[in-house]
């Protein structure tokens, strides 16, 4: 029979009752302080090697030799830099016995720019490729990195970094034995732009006729561990790879289940789209350069660029070797990092775990009633009462940004604060002090071992959820879970009172550090703290785990009248309340240490507009409260969408500004034929000055387009849905134009009998110059944006 359960007759109703509490809790929390160090620190960058390292293995110093050329200046796509750093490139690996060449075309790519036009991106390309010949290849191996910048900003970590590390894992690849498979080199061209140096490569480069494996290196930060946070689908044998092969492998499934449904690209994904299979690895922390003028070589962390080519260079030698034919797996793997290495196991694994993780929850419960550790009802209570924190946590970390943005409104338009390691800790303290708050509160109603069993309760409904809608990321819940159930049931089996006990929940609690830990150190610079409710979320998942060991904190549970029981719940109280404190003064000291100064300016935005119809101009921003600076420029809101297609439809702050003598892009028409009631224009789109892209809008009140030809290449055109908002509207954006301009031809449907309006545009960089500009003062920036410090010139033509 089971032991009856009556809470004021039962001591202690914990999984671990220790006679030494004091002694037991400073025990397991430094226990689990040891584990999470260690966790923490196998998420480290290694030590940069030197100029002399061995010439078989990577160097970070001689890469970065190329880096202080390849990210001298800003280099877009067509610019004079960017053909400067194209030929650094060729002659780099010429000198390594290579003989690369030129994919010089025009390719297209889903447009990215071209705003509420409905229409394509294109660019003109032009991407260095060269072969490492393989002695007896089973297929060929891709290392893809993109060698052009933003139009603001050097690229040192995006992509210099990554250019520069192919070129030395290029030098230690020639300098040995020579690979069984073929090692293809690709730098493309216009990744920022549109991706388009990718697709041009992979649907068009002779090379890539077969398809194979592909390698693709970025940054999206300046420092932090390299991240392989993409892979192609049915990833087993390329995750098995990965974790023998790179030195340093860190990566999870779950950021792969994550980046699936996110609508970020990169060129890894113009190879996914035609059928590659691979794996996209980058470093994200210290955000706040990305796509800026600080993204200097000086900012690049040693470290992190060590890790970027080491890890290339394993794997470029592994893929390189092993038979390509039979790399293909079944499924997807599950893995993650641990101190060490990558642990891993089959995808199929995954949805049987999670039952199991569930029925083993059940277990336990059973096993915690009938050992009169808590009756039915107090096991519903506690699993109900556990969601609070889960809630609580992400809700309170929005909150705690939100102020702190008020405080500091320059951080809304950042990536991440230039220092945020004070605001993730206070993040964290605050999903402490949930979570302990919560504990204090219902454990004394509720008693210790429902809320431990509650707890694992909720991670183990997580995993089953996650295993059907994100596999990759349920053994984040599913595996603390499995271990609590197990290391409960061994604090079961042995004396309460004694040290078993403790070392059981204490062994549960480890298990939830090694795999949560890595996701909240890795969510942050992931995410942002925009979204530190998520990395929140996960630090209170991994405090369910722990529940057994909180509860050492505490005095024992039931049993306690009068002023026993109040000094009880004070003691109690005390970890919620310093952990409260730590995140107040934790935030405080963020916004202490974080200011905004000539080194870290305040990110503002900033463009110019000139309508050529007539004559005037304004100047317009993204930024939604403008920040001084700004302010000093634009005042109301606006809408450009008709008469600047290309900024698409959304609000901009606009405020007037003085013409300027910048003349629009021409537009020579060559062709004019009407059959069958469909009308054939062929046009020439011409700048008249140096710009980064130009573009072309048919108004969709005067024509409908049904067909339609750039630079000789058939381009996507959106049909029109047959509602009463009339035709879908159209337009052209491309990229690196060349000098003789760009032919176009449409093949309109009339709308009306008046003429067919087309809106022709180019848009270069950079504001010096402009009547009424006043430099940005120290202290003040330029956002990470792709329209920053952007000229635009439009003129309408009928035909």
């Amino acid at each position: 029979m089971p032991t009856p359960y009556h809470p004021s007759s039962v001591p202690e109703r914990a999984l671990a009752r220790p006679r030494r509490r004091l002694t037991a809790a400073l025990a397991a929390l430094a226990a689990l302080l040891a584990v999470g160090t260690v966790t923490v620190l196998g998420l480290g960058t290694p030590a940069p090697a030197g100029l002399d390292a061995p010439a078989g293995e990577f160097s970070a110093e001689r890469a970065y030799r190329h880096l202080r050329t390849i990210a001298a200046q800003t280099h877009p796509a067509g610019s004079p830099a960017a053909e400067q750093v194209r030929g650094y490139l060729e002659n780099t690996l010429r000198d390594l016995g290579l003989a690369p060449e030129v994919q010089d075309t025009v390719a297209e790519e889903a447009g990215q720019l071209s705003g509420g036009a409905g229409g394509a991106t294109l660019a003109r390309v032009r991407n260095v490729v060269a072969r490492i010949p393989g002695t007896d290849p089973t297929g060929r191996v891709f290392l893809v990195a993109h060698y052009d910048s933003v139009q603001v900003g050097p690229g040192g970590n995006d992509d210099g970094a990554g250019t520069s590390a192919l070129l030395e894992v290029a030098r230690a690849l020639t300098s040995g034995e020579r690979p069984r498979n073929d090692v293809v080199l690709v730098f493309t061209d216009a990744e920022e732009a549109c991706l388009c140096g990718a697709s041009a490569f992979a649907a068009e480069h002779p090379l890539a006729a077969d398809g194979g494996v592909v390698l693709n290196l970025e940054a999206r930060g300046s420092t932090g561990p390299v991240i392989m946070f993409e892979t192609s689908l049915r990833n087993a044998g390329l995750v098995e790879v990965f974790g023998r092969a790179a030195p340093y492998p860190v990566g999870t499934s779950f950021a792969v289940e994550v980046y699936r449904l996110l609508p970020n690209d990169t060129d890894f994904t113009a190879f996914l789209d035609h059928g590659f299979t691979g794996l996209n690895a980058a470093y994200i922390d210290g955000a706040a350069l990305y796509h800026t003028p600080l993204d200097t070589p000086a900012n690049v962390d040693r470290g992190s660029l060590q890790q970027h080519g080491a890890n290339a260079l394993g794997l470029a030698r592994e893929f390189g070797a092993v038979d390509l034919a039979r790399l293909g797996a079944d499924g997807d793997a599950t893995y993650f990092p641990l101190p060490g290495g990558l642990a891993r196991y089959p995808g199929w694994l995954t949805l049987p775990l999670a039952l199991l993780a569930l029925a083993g929850v059940g277990v336990l419960a059973f096993a915690v009633r009938r050992g009169g550790r808590a009756s039915w009802p107090r096991l519903a209570a506690g699993f109900g009462l556990a969601l609070l924190p889960i809630v609580l946590a992400p809700a309170g970390a929005y909150l705690l940004w939100a102020g702190i943005t008020a405080l500091r409104p320059g951080y809304a338009t950042l990536l991440d604060p230039y220092r945020p390691l004070w605001y993730r800790l206070a993040v964290l303290a605050l999903a402490a002090a949930v979570l302990s708050g919560w504990y204090a509160l219902t454990r004394r109603r509720v008693g210790p071992a429902a809320l431990a069993v509650g707890g694992l309760g909720w991670l183990a409904v997580l995993g089953a959820l996650l295993a059907l809608v994100a596999p990759g990321g349920s053994y984040l819940t599913t595996l603390p879970a499995l271990a609590g159930v197990l290391t409960g049931l061994a604090a079961l089996a042995v004396r309460r009172d004694g040290p078993w006990a403790v070392v059981a929940v204490t062994a549960g609690a480890a298990v939830g550090v090694l795999l949560l830990l890595p996701t909240v150190v890795l969510l942050f610079p992931a995410l942002g703290m925009a979204m530190g409710g998520v990395g929140a979320l996960f630090a209170v998942l991994l405090g369910l785990a722990a529940l057994p060991v909180l509860d050492l904190l505490h005095p024992a549970a039931g049993g306690q009248r009068g002023m026993a029981a109040l000094r009880a719940r004070r003691r109690g109280a005390l970890p919620a309340l310093a952990a409260l404190l730590g995140a107040a003064l934790l935030a405080g000291t963020g916004l202490a240490v974080d200011r905004f100064d000539a080194g870290h300016p305040v990110p503002t935005h900033l463009m110019y507009a000139l309508d050529a119809d007539t004559g005037t101009a304004r100047w317009l921003s993204e930024e939604t409260d403008p920040q001084p600076w700004t302010d000093g420029y634009v005042d109301g809101p606006t809408r450009l969408g008709d008469t600047f297609p290309v900024l698409g439809d959304g609000e901009l702050r606009a405020g007037p500004a003085e013409a300027a003598a910048l003349p629009p892009p021409r537009l020579d028409p060559l062709g004019d034929v009407t059959e069958s009631g469909l009308r054939t224009l062929r046009v020439r789109l011409v700048p008249q000055r140096p710009v980064r892209f130009a573009a072309l809008h048919v108004d969709p009140a005067t024509a409908s387009v049904v067909a339609a030809r750039v630079a000789g290449r058939e381009v996507r055109v959106e049909p029109g849905d047959g509602s009463a908002a009339g035709p879908a509207p159209f337009g052209v954006v491309f990229h690196a134009p060349p000098v003789e301009g760009i032919e176009i031809e449409l093949r309109l449907r009339p709308a009306g009998g008046g003429p067919v309006r087309l809106r022709a545009m180019d848009a270069s960089d950079g504001l010096a110059g402009l009547p009424g500009f006043r430099p940005r003062p120290p202290g003040v920036g330029i956002v990470g944006s792709h329209s920053s410090e952007l000229v635009a010139v439009a003129r309408t033509y009928p035909m």
